[in-house]
């Protein structure tokens, strides 16, 4: 007989959880998504780099936010990897054409940008179709800003902009009646 046995199976559901963000609809069909799956000592070190960009940026929200992610059960990372434009010169992205767009310098600060919007829309349609999915398998989650940019700001993927998804099976969820300061 096994008792409490809904953890065994958290990576398992995970992996569930990202193929809904990789089969999320894409702007011109181009999938520049990127997913990962954390570890227990990888999610303790995002943990810990999140502390750490709180104290270089000066966002508190970010200390509490860790701690959400350590008392996570497991952590996915969804980011975007950008090979390009979708050469609409739509202007969303602030340039007239994508061309200038693409001429502009990168900045890096937690995220490197400027990227075509509908690279943006098509990261926010991930997240939320893996929300979505975690929803349906009864899984607690929070979309985390900051667990991306300590992810990105240090290196830890290989994505120019990220949002994280902790999950957690408890019998209350962890990301509601937050305080400030935890």
């Amino acid at each position: 007989m096994m008792q409490n046995s809904e953890l065994e199976e958290i990576e398992s559901l995970a992996k569930t959880i990202l193929v809904a963000a990789r089969t999320a609809p894409k702007g011109k069909g181009i999938d520049d998504i990127v997913t990962y799956l954390l570890d227990d000592e990888e999610r303790l070190k995002l943990a810990d780099k999140m502390e750490e960009l709180s104290d270089i940026k000066g966002m508190k929200f970010l200390i509490r936010d860790a701690g959400n992610v350590r008392d996570a059960d497991c952590v996915v990372l969804i980011g975007l990897k950008s090979s390009g434009v979708s050469s609409l010169n739509c202007g969303a992205c602030g340039f007239e054409t994508c061309q200038k767009m693409l001429d502009y310098k990168k900045v890096k600060v937690e995220f490197t940008g400027p990227h075509c919007m509908i690279k943006y829309m098509d990261l926010g349609i991930a997240i939320g179709s893996a929300a979505a999915k975690a929803k349906d398998l009864c899984i607690d989650n929070r979309v985390l800003y900051s667990a991306g940019a300590a992810a990105c700001y240090f290196d830890m993927i290989d994505a120019d902009v990220a949002m994280a998804l902790p999950l957690s099976v408890k019998g209350k969820n962890i990301f509601f009646d937050r305080s400030s300061t935890k």
